[in-house]
Protein backbone atom coordinates (compact mmCIF):
# COMPACT_ATOMS: atom_id res chain seq x y z
CA UNK A 1 0.00 0.00 0.00
CA UNK A 2 1.18 3.58 -0.54
CA UNK A 3 2.32 5.88 2.45
CA UNK A 4 0.43 9.06 2.66
CA UNK A 5 1.21 11.92 4.76
CA UNK A 6 -0.78 14.87 6.25
CA UNK A 7 -0.61 17.70 7.90
CA UNK A 8 -2.86 19.85 10.23
CA UNK A 9 -2.03 23.23 11.49
CA UNK A 10 -2.65 24.50 14.86
CA UNK A 11 -2.14 28.29 16.69
CA UNK A 12 -1.45 29.06 20.20
CA UNK A 13 -0.02 31.99 22.39
CA UNK A 14 2.67 31.66 24.49
CA UNK A 15 5.16 33.63 26.53
CA UNK A 16 8.78 32.82 27.48
CA UNK A 17 12.15 33.92 28.40
CA UNK A 18 15.37 32.58 28.02
CA UNK A 19 17.33 31.88 31.22
CA UNK A 20 20.54 33.31 31.03
CA UNK A 21 20.78 34.14 27.65
CA UNK A 22 22.31 37.29 26.52
CA UNK A 23 20.20 38.66 24.14
CA UNK A 24 16.54 40.70 24.73
CA UNK A 25 14.96 36.97 24.87
CA UNK A 26 15.72 37.16 28.62
CA UNK A 27 12.67 38.88 28.91
CA UNK A 28 9.65 37.55 29.28
CA UNK A 29 7.76 38.03 25.91
CA UNK A 30 5.46 36.11 23.80
CA UNK A 31 4.46 34.82 20.76
CA UNK A 32 1.47 33.79 17.75
CA UNK A 33 3.48 30.01 17.21
CA UNK A 34 1.75 28.10 14.46
CA UNK A 35 2.52 24.66 14.72
CA UNK A 36 2.34 21.90 11.79
CA UNK A 37 1.89 18.48 12.56
CA UNK A 38 2.58 16.14 9.29
CA UNK A 39 2.34 12.48 10.17
CA UNK A 40 2.30 9.30 8.02
CA UNK A 41 0.43 5.86 7.08
CA UNK A 42 -1.61 4.07 5.04
CA UNK A 43 -5.00 5.12 3.81
CA UNK A 44 -7.23 3.12 6.26
CA UNK A 45 -8.76 0.33 2.84
CA UNK A 46 -11.71 -1.40 4.30
CA UNK A 47 -15.56 -0.28 2.60
CA UNK A 48 -16.53 -1.26 6.29
CA UNK A 49 -14.99 1.52 7.96
CA UNK A 50 -16.71 5.17 8.29
CA UNK A 51 -12.57 6.18 8.02
CA UNK A 52 -12.09 4.52 4.65
CA UNK A 53 -9.17 6.22 2.84
CA UNK A 54 -7.86 8.15 5.29
CA UNK A 55 -4.64 8.59 7.04
CA UNK A 56 -6.30 9.67 9.88
CA UNK A 57 -9.46 11.61 10.79
CA UNK A 58 -8.11 15.63 10.56
CA UNK A 59 -11.02 15.73 13.41
CA UNK A 60 -8.87 13.05 15.53
CA UNK A 61 -5.85 14.38 14.65
CA UNK A 62 -6.40 17.80 16.13
CA UNK A 63 -8.30 16.54 19.60
CA UNK A 64 -4.68 14.35 19.96
CA UNK A 65 -2.59 17.46 19.16
CA UNK A 66 -5.17 19.95 21.45
CA UNK A 67 -5.00 17.57 24.27
CA UNK A 68 -1.19 16.54 24.26
CA UNK A 69 0.18 20.69 23.05
CA UNK A 70 -2.32 23.37 22.46
CA UNK A 71 -3.84 22.64 25.97
CA UNK A 72 -1.09 22.59 27.81
CA UNK A 73 0.89 25.59 26.02
CA UNK A 74 -1.67 27.95 24.89
CA UNK A 75 -1.50 31.15 27.01
CA UNK A 76 0.99 29.61 29.49
CA UNK A 77 4.67 31.76 30.10
CA UNK A 78 6.93 28.79 29.93
CA UNK A 79 10.60 29.25 31.85
CA UNK A 80 13.99 27.13 32.24
CA UNK A 81 13.53 25.20 35.84
CA UNK A 82 17.19 27.05 37.06
CA UNK A 83 15.08 30.61 36.59
CA UNK A 84 13.81 31.86 40.31
CA UNK A 85 10.08 30.40 38.71
CA UNK A 86 8.82 30.32 42.19
CA UNK A 87 8.41 33.83 42.14
CA UNK A 88 5.72 33.28 39.48
CA UNK A 89 3.66 31.06 42.06
CA UNK A 90 3.03 34.38 44.11
CA UNK A 91 1.65 36.55 41.70
CA UNK A 92 -1.16 34.05 40.68
CA UNK A 93 -3.70 36.68 39.01
CA UNK A 94 -0.85 37.37 35.73
CA UNK A 95 1.13 33.88 36.01
CA UNK A 96 -1.61 31.28 37.23
CA UNK A 97 -0.34 29.31 33.87
CA UNK A 98 2.89 28.83 33.49
CA UNK A 99 5.20 25.33 32.88
CA UNK A 100 8.63 25.33 33.80
CA UNK A 101 11.09 23.55 31.83
CA UNK A 102 13.39 20.67 32.28
CA UNK A 103 15.09 22.33 29.21
CA UNK A 104 15.50 26.39 27.83
CA UNK A 105 12.47 27.02 26.41
CA UNK A 106 14.04 27.71 22.76
CA UNK A 107 11.44 26.89 19.99
CA UNK A 108 14.09 24.34 18.82
CA UNK A 109 13.86 22.40 22.32
CA UNK A 110 9.82 23.29 21.94
CA UNK A 111 9.26 21.01 19.09
CA UNK A 112 11.71 18.12 20.26
CA UNK A 113 9.18 18.52 23.78
CA UNK A 114 6.02 18.50 21.25
CA UNK A 115 7.76 15.66 19.08
CA UNK A 116 8.20 13.30 22.47
CA UNK A 117 4.66 13.94 23.56
CA UNK A 118 2.88 13.63 20.28
CA UNK A 119 4.40 10.63 19.07
CA UNK A 120 3.14 8.62 22.97
CA UNK A 121 -0.55 9.60 21.44
CA UNK A 122 -0.67 8.69 18.30
CA UNK A 123 -2.47 5.32 16.76
CA UNK A 124 -0.30 2.56 16.35
CA UNK A 125 -0.96 2.90 12.62
CA UNK A 126 0.66 6.27 12.61
CA UNK A 127 3.73 7.90 12.58
CA UNK A 128 5.16 11.16 13.41
CA UNK A 129 6.79 12.21 10.70
CA UNK A 130 7.84 16.14 11.02
CA UNK A 131 6.80 18.89 12.99
CA UNK A 132 7.37 22.65 11.99
CA UNK A 133 6.68 25.43 15.06
CA UNK A 134 7.11 28.69 13.59
CA UNK A 135 8.15 31.00 16.10
CA UNK A 136 7.75 34.74 14.52
CA UNK A 137 6.91 35.38 10.37
CA UNK A 138 10.74 34.68 9.66
CA UNK A 139 11.89 32.23 11.75
CA UNK A 140 11.02 28.15 12.88
CA UNK A 141 12.10 25.17 13.98
CA UNK A 142 12.13 21.51 12.15
CA UNK A 143 11.90 18.55 13.34
CA UNK A 144 11.70 15.20 11.30
CA UNK A 145 11.60 11.53 12.18
CA UNK A 146 14.14 10.23 9.80
CA UNK A 147 16.98 12.76 11.71
CA UNK A 148 16.26 10.69 14.79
Amino acid sequence: MTKVRVTKEFGFEMAHALWNYDGPCRNVHGHSYRLYVTVIGEPINSQTDPKHGMVIDFGDLKKIVKTTIINKFDHSVVVNKEAPHQLLQNIEQMFEKYDVMDYQPTCENLVVDFAGRLMEKLPENLKLFSLRLVETATSYAEWYAEDN
